[in-house]
């Protein structure tokens, strides 16, 4: 099984998107932008929501190949912008230690 890091780094999407879920995952507030999304009344755990996102930006993605009439571009940037603001969240509470990997 791959580490959900790995899982990331082999998403392959057009560049304006992932530009501007960049651009907004600088003001990612996960109470404020995951709660809305995921549609809970309490957050899961980073590792949990990152997993539910993902399945969810495929879902989204496939729909956007598709060209299916429901995609929405300002959605897919929304859980991009999450799917980053939780792996930021995961790699700042499981620092690397100095000199081992």
């Amino acid at each position: 099984m791959q580490d959900i890091t790995t899982m990331l780094h082999q998403l392959h999407r057009p560049r304006l998107l992932l530009r501007a879920a960049r651009l907004g995952v600088k003001e990612y507030r996960r109470d404020a932008h995951l709660r809305p999304l995921l549609k809970c009344a309490t957050l899961p755990v980073s590792g949990a929501a990152l997993m539910s996102l993902m399945e969810m930006e495929q879902e989204i993605d496939t729909a956007r190949r598709e060209g299916n009439a429901g995609y929405s571009p300002m959605r897919h940037v929304s859980v991009l912008i999450a799917m980053m603001g939780e792996a930021r969240l995961i790699r700042a509470s499981h620092p690397v230690v100095s000199g081992l990997r």
